[in-house]
């Protein structure tokens, strides 16, 4: 008996090992407040507690992620507020070696590109967090109760919308002349090289 509850406990924590962090920053987007996120994932992991590891198999994201996507949901409800994901640590994403003045301007892009993510419809930003975490046309729908065929179109339309801001297109690295006017989004203005 003891062996099987170790084994169990091993199961668990690697699972949490594997995918606290992702966890974590999914529900901070959707949250938008880093506190009431870590609540929501540790609610999830104790949920997986009662699970078997013979129940979920290969499912273990899809699991954990409509878990706390449903605890996130519920905290939001509770709170009255609807989603927001403009919480986004730019920070994590710089280099170490990087030109400060170029680590700013990167920073300041990926404020802006966060702003316009939040911008997007609730729909299209839970989606495309997803998508971004690597996660299947087919697994988002089994997360968020969405058919498959709906979610390509959710993200196909929140990626065209994203790719069709100048802060977008600076962002991963098209020359400046590509973008038309930056001005015609709300919140950009042009950023000098």
């Amino acid at each position: 008996m003891q062996a099987k509850l170790d084994d169990r406990r091993g199961w668990v924590l690697a699972v949490l090992d594997e995918y606290e962090v992702r966890l974590t920053r999914f529900a901070a987007r959707l949250l938008g407040d880093e506190d009431a996120a870590r609540d929501v994932v540790q609610h999830t992991f104790l949920r997986l507690c009662d699970q078997s590891p013979g129940e979920l198999r290969d499912r273990v994201a899809q699991w954990l992620f409509t878990v706390c996507r449903n605890r996130a949901v519920d905290v939001l409800r509770t709170r009255g507020r609807t989603m927001s994901l403009d919480h986004v640590d730019a920070r994590a994403s710089l280099a170490t070696d990087e030109d400060p003045a170029v680590a700013v301007e990167r920073e300041e892009l990926a404020r802006r590109l966060s702003a316009l993510v939040a911008g997007l419809p609730t729909n299209q930003r839970e989606t495309v967090d997803l998508w971004a975490e690597g996660f299947t046309y087919r697994e988002i729908g089994e997360i968020t109760g969405h058919s498959e065929g709906n979610v390509r179109v959710l993200v196909h339309r929140a990626l065209k919308k994203l790719r069709g801001s100048p802060v977008a297109r600076r962002l991963v690295g098209e020359p400046a002349e590509s973008v038309e006017n930056p001005l015609d989004y709300p919140g950009t203005s042009r950023i000098r090289p």
